[in-house]
């Protein structure tokens, strides 16, 4: 550990960004500001570090943690919240007030922390949903890590609630949605952000859609108080990210 930091490696692989486009929406996300550098703020210490991917963790895969990489190339993991929070010009002043007090020290949630809240809250609320709910699941999809061929048709353009920078974004709603490989797996719905590069396409519902992509399993929020062309009525549960090579019909 170097002095003024607390430094947390990622364990084995993580995610990189496919392009700039790709980068800027995962900042947008976290609730970033688009930029190249960013600030890590310690008790003692200031340091500027740039992101170079993150990692994907929790039950439904919907949760990041950021990896940083310091000047002397030491990467470490954080969360975006964390992060985001260490931009703001009042945040070394917090921690310099709470100085002398170990458990006033923020500390980043890693994947760990945040599974083990998680596998807590699972035992706590399991005997609720055996008694709530005692239909049989539908079997789990088994979604591929790579980049695969989609075929898909425009369901409905919607706003989505980013709980990380408190602001509304623009999301196409996907339904039919099938993976083809050497066995086609049908996904039924799912979601993507409407890029600048689906902008330039001007989709309209109904519009029947192929592209790539890479698909995690993670559920599209609600937009809070919008008009109801934009409410999503369904429940979405995969997200594509970053469709490319997109063909429209």
């Amino acid at each position: 550990m170097s002095l003024g930091r607390n430094i947390i490696p990622p364990e084995g692989h993580y995610e990189t960004f496919e392009d700039e486009n790709h980068f800027t929406e995962k900042l947008k996300e976290w609730g970033l500001t688009s930029k190249k550098q960013f600030f890590y703020k310690s008790r003692t210490s200031q340091h500027l570090v740039t992101i170079k991917g993150y990692e994907v963790y929790g039950n439904t895969a919907e949760f990041n943690t950021i990896i940083i990489e310091f000047d002397d190339g030491s990467l470490s993991t954080i969360h975006p919240a964390y992060l985001k929070e260490m931009q703001a010009s009042s945040f070394g002043k917090t921690l310099i007030s709470d100085i002398g007090d170990p458990s006033n020290t923020p500390i980043a949630e890693t994947p760990k922390t945040k599974e083990k809240k998680e596998e807590l809250v699972s035992i706590d609320e399991k005997p609720k949903e055996v008694k709530k709910d005692k239909k049989e699941k539908a079997p789990k999809l088994e979604l591929p890590e790579e980049k695969v061929h989609f075929t898909a048709e425009v369901k409905q353009f919607a706003l989505s609630w980013n709980h990380f920078n408190e602001e509304h974004d623009e999301v196409v709603v996907l339904k039919d949605v099938i993976i083809h490989q050497e066995e086609s797996l049908e996904v039924g719905l799912a979601w993507c952000a409407h890029s600048k590069t689906l902008k330039k396409f001007e989709l309209a519902v109904g519009d029947s859609l192929e592209f790539d992509g890479k698909i995690v399993k993670k559920k599209l929020p609600k937009g809070k108080d919008v008009e109801e062309e934009f409410i999503i009525n369904d429940p979405v549960p995969y997200k594509v990210n970053n469709p490319s090579k997109i063909k429209k019909s």
